[in-house]
């Protein structure tokens, strides 16, 4: 394969933790065991191609800035397949195992779906000699289903049926290529499917339509036999006011009330969390809870922003809690972390997409080992035990196992005059976790 897009950037070394070098992994080992198992299964690093290779960071006050000399500019299937070139490359030089992508992020949109399916068929094509040759795999693909003018007003949930239909046709497409491709999973986010205003959208409707084209995506990977995962991406706003797949919960709900969760997990990411009003570790932790934690968009914001800045995780306390929680829900199988974050607009050259991922690599490292030191040492898990110690009690398990009454509980209650409290010792677990940190 070619190997002239970096051609300043070897593949990046492991230098040691002390190293003043500029770039190389510190932290990251990926042959590494921790709690039996290596640094790279345990994360599963995967590049997102929308950002490493399509975002050329710009912003609403200014325009692109950034350097990407093997790309020309241009929608032609040579261009596309020169990007496809430099990706791979970036994957081998930055030792990412797997990658993610858009349909319309690797080929462009044409005047009818017919010739948009060819050249993704030709990409694709491609895609799949690289993947053989480099061993890198996909993570999960996905339909941009939210670019194009006909998704103003969404896709599954658009108030025209033609648009619906112009949707399921081009999802069916993508599942196929994911498939073609070996992917573990495939995503739905349904970047429009909400509303701007109640006053022109019927929402049971809108609800009703997405979960019937959902249920068509389930039967179709089970007529063609493609064995990934199904996730769905929640997000409560932005571009729309309000969007259905919200947070954990809203997505539970929605998966319950029309019949779907046994064919979906869910893909988080962290500002998606932070524009819901809640932090990363709580959406991991609802996934946890229901036993839906499928995948992560690994990416930071900035919380006083009222948008999604898809910023770097380079932060060690907070891949530390994420992956406190990744952990107790038993790890990845089909999913990882995949990088949604994009450079700052004042990192522009290409080398900067190397600095990025390096640096969240190594937060994610040090995350890993942070929380099985966590984990190992116990002080944190043995005082939430004792926390609860009062519901495993006789009682406390009446209640649990949903044999207790109101009556029952209502005799114990009357003649009570103690109400023990205890300190949660907030400050205090804190520290703890700063210890490994």
């Amino acid at each position: 394969m070619p190997s002239d897009a970096f051609p300043e950037i070897d593949i990046v070394p492991f230098v040691d933790r002390t190293s003043k070098e500029p770039l190389g992994f510190r932290h990251y080992r990926p042959d590494e065991l921790v709690e039996g198992k290596s640094m790279r299964d345990h994360m599963r690093f995967a590049s997102c191609y929308w950002h490493t290779m399509r975002n050329g960071l710009g912003d609403p006050f200014g325009t692109p800035t950034a350097r990407m000399p093997w790309d020309d500019g241009s929608d032609n299937i040579d261009n596309c397949l020169r990007r496809a070139d430099a990706f791979f490359e970036f994957l081998r030089k930055c030792r990412i195992d797997f990658y993610c992508f858009h349909d319309r992020d690797i080929a462009p949109e044409r005047s009818t779906l017919a010739e948009s399916n060819a050249d993704l068929d030709r990409v694709v094509d491609h895609f799949a000699a690289l993947s053989q040759a480099t061993g890198k795999k996909l993570l999960w693909g996905t339909a941009c289903l939210f670019a194009h003018p006909r998704y103003l007003s969404g896709a599954a949930t658009s108030p025209r049926i033609e648009v619906f239909t112009h949707a399921a046709a081009q999802v069916k497409k993508a599942i196929e290529v994911t498939h073609r491709l070996g992917g573990d999973g495939y995503v739905f986010w349904g970047g429009r499917e909400g509303y701007t205003t109640l006053l022109n959208t019927d929402m049971k409707r809108e609800r009703e339509h997405l979960a019937h084209f959902l249920h068509m995506a389930v039967e179709f990977k089970r007529s063609i036999g493609f064995k990934g995962q199904f996730f769905i991406e929640p997000k409560p706003r932005e571009p729309s006011v309000h969007q259905y797949d919200s947070d954990t919960a809203a997505c539970l709900a929605f998966l319950r009330e029309f019949g779907l969760l046994p064919h979906f997990k869910l893909n988080i990411e962290t500002n998606h969390a932070t524009l819901a009003g809640h932090t990363v570790e709580h959406e991991l932790a609802a996934c946890r809870a229901a036993g839906v934690l499928g995948s992560v968009d690994a990416n930071s914001g900035t919380e006083h922003c009222g948008w999604d800045t898809d910023e770097f995780p380079t932060d060690p306390r907070l891949t530390t809690k994420m992956m406190l929680e990744i952990l107790a829900a038993g790890g990845f199988t089909q999913g990882g972390l995949n990088f949604d974050a994009k450079r700052r607009r004042e990192s522009f050259e290409p080398s900067d997409l190397f600095h990025a991922h390096v640096a969240g690599m190594d937060a994610f490292a040090r995350g890993l080992k942070a929380a099985a030191a966590i984990r190992a040492d116990g002080r944190i898990a043995d005082f939430v035990q004792r926390r609860y110690a009062s519901w495993n009690s006789e009682l406390g398990r009446r209640i649990e196992s949903g044999d207790a009454t109101l009556e029952e509980l209502e005799k114990i209650a009357l003649h009570r005059i103690d109400w023990p409290i205890e300190s949660g010792r907030q400050e205090m677990l804190e520290h703890i976790l700063h210890e490994f940190i």
